[in-house]
């Protein structure tokens, strides 16, 4: 496969350029927090960059302050949602990983019992 481009637009690129919907539950600078359409779980949230990293592994040093926000923005909005205790925080890293949208995006999953192991 090859490498996606941080150019090549994407559902989330939409979403932060407000060209589709979303049900967003934070926006900053720097970052997005909406809803995700297809939860896995009562309390299921993205977190996006505004920045295109299409992959964890694209970010580069450069990204270590906007990595560090979507971890906080991640604890923020989990807590909003009340699961600020118990919750998941899991990167899918490529297509073998189960990414399906080539922008970096953190997944906030809570408000049930989680299983271990995850996959």
């Amino acid at each position: 496969m090859n490498k996606p481009l941080p150019s090549d637009p994407t559902i989330f690129s939409k979403i932060i350029d407000k060209e589709i919907p979303a049900d967003i539950v934070h926006e900053d600078d720097l970052c997005l927090a909406f809803k995700d359409i297809m939860p896995c779980a009562p309390v299921h949230l993205l977190v996006i960059p505004k920045k295109p990293i299409p992959r964890l592994c694209d970010a580069t040093e450069a990204d270590k302050a906007l990595l560090g926000h979507l971890n906080l923005v991640a604890n923020k909005v989990a807590a909003d949602a009340g699961i600020g205790e118990a919750f998941r925080l899991v990167v899918n890293n490529g297509a073998d990983a189960c990414q399906s949208v080539f922008h970096l995006h953190y997944h906030v999953i809570g408000d049930r019992q989680l299983q271990w192991p995850p996959g």
